[in-house]
């Protein structure tokens, strides 16, 4: 019996380590490197109004003061104190008082297509790596639909940002029951509580990217499996990105432009582990023998080389 889950357990190892060694192979033949300086570029421009839109779905909630807080708090986690002071300014500069204006209107169409350029450019990516691509008689309906997918994904991300207030407000009366009591206690329980809704909600975020935005048919069950080892990597990698931009001297190399760079190493590095992880969950589901197939929408990408030692022809035949 001992023998017999022994092997099973190597056997599954063995297999989900070639999982792993063909999500690297691709993601070199993918370029997904290229792919996220690409989205980092985008990002840069994009997360003013990624954050004013997210900010305003939640603000009805909550109020303004609680969700910017929340907000900030987190990016500061992130990409540090004064990386986060300066989007702060960003949004801040973005902000218009008056409510009415045709200005105003303008800017608020320009503010949702801006926001959700990211997304689109993220799916474009994801269909790379999964070679699928829009049927090109379908292009305008495609366009109009990308962009309602990923003004959800901005609805859905102000959902998650009201849901993690609520729970974090909880657990903050519960941790402040605790103190009294049990000081020791609840430093632990703090810490536990806050890695879980950081963990949840990275994962759901990943997650509803894997399962929305590519034009693609793919199973919840491989879909969470692949939004939990993204989750985890870049949880893992959060670390160790946070130690480099500590020790390295991005600020003073960079001077006024420091704290850029900082938010662009950090977008960057965020792709890179978003596209490893496409590529993960693809071979995974291969693996599990479901696969991924594309939409009504979308067809196959078969890409072949072709090594030729004669003269290339002509597009076009003489005299056509």
């Amino acid at each position: 019996m001992v023998a017999k889950l022994l092997r099973v357990v190597w056997n599954y190892t063995k297999e989900l380590s070639n999982v792993l060694w063909l999500s690297v192979r691709d993601s070199m033949h993918d370029k997904i490197f290229r792919m996220s300086a690409a989205l980092a570029f985008y990002t840069i421009f994009s997360i003013a109004p990624i954050l004013i839109l997210i900010i305003n779905i939640a603000d009805s909630v909550f109020g303004r003061a609680a969700v910017e807080g929340e907000v900030y708090g987190q990016i500061s986690e992130f990409v540090g104190h004064d990386a986060a002071l300066q989007i702060q300014e960003i949004i801040a500069n973005s902000m218009t008082s008056d409510k009415y204006s045709i200005t105003t209107i303008i800017s608020i169409i320009v503010l949702v297509f801006t926001a959700t350029g990211v997304f689109t450019e993220i799916q474009d990516s994801i269909n790379v790596i999964w070679r699928l691509k829009p049927k090109p008689k379908k292009g305008w309906l495609k366009i109009i639909i990308n962009r309602l997918i990923s003004f959800s994904m901005l609805l859905s991300l102000g959902i998650v940002l009201v849901i993690t207030l609520m729970i974090s407000t909880l657990l903050n009366t519960i941790g402040s029951k605790l103190t009294l009591y049990y000081p020791v206690v609840s430093i632990y329980y703090a810490y536990i509580i806050n890695l879980i809704i950081t963990f949840c909600t990275t994962m759901f975020f990943f997650g509803a990217i894997f399962k929305v935005l590519p034009d693609a048919h793919i199973k919840w069950k491989h879909v969470i499996i692949g939004a939990i080892f993204t989750t985890i990597l870049f949880l893992l990698g959060k670390y160790g990105i946070g130690i480099y931009l500590g020790r390295s001297k991005v600020n003073t190399t960079f001077g006024a432009a420091g704290s850029t760079m900082i938010i662009l190493l950090w977008i960057y590095y965020s792709a890179i582990i978003l596209y490893i992880g496409a590529e993960f969950t693809k071979h995974y589901a291969q693996w599990r023998g479901s696969g991924i197939y594309p939409n009504d929408y979308a067809v196959w990408v078969e890409n072949i080389e072709i090594e030729r030692k004669d003269r290339l022809a002509p597009l076009t035949e003489p005299g056509k």
